[in-house]
């Protein structure tokens, strides 16, 4: 196991790697990627936000407003621990709406590669 998939499941206490290689982010609402994939950790910081940042931020698995505050919170902190960013909700919709389901992976790259500069978000038409 690398170094960075020990950090990944530090960032997210409920998390876990299973037979297929898909890191899954907590058990009941199953936020996951695959990880077997990933050939370095900037692959993995790409899945983190492509696919992490809609759970942090949109996704409604309870009927109450709380437990699905909670859950963001979960989801926000753990991918703040792994990135070593300080992202806000707000910073996370952000992302969600320019980076999530890995609509543009090459912008992806460019918000890692930029220190992970919001800027470089808001310039993005779209």
């Amino acid at each position: 196991m690398t170094d960075y998939e020990l950090k990944l499941l530090k960032s997210f206490p409920k998390s876990f790697i299973n037979h297929l290689g898909e890191f899954i982010g907590s058990l009941k609402e199953n936020p996951y990627f695959c990880l077997a994939d990933c050939k370095n950790e900037l692959d993995v910081k790409c899945k983190v936000l492509e696919w992490f940042s809609r759970p942090a931020c949109k996704t409604q698995y309870y009927k109450t407003t709380k437990r699905n505050e909670e859950y963001h919170k979960y989801m926000l902190d753990g991918i703040n621990r792994f990135l070593e960013t300080d992202f806000s909700f707000e910073d996370m919709e952000l992302i969600y709406e320019k980076l999530g389901n890995a609509v543009n992976h090459n912008l992806t790259l460019k918000f890692i590669e930029s220190g992970y500069d919001l800027d470089v978000l808001m310039r993005q038409e779209g």
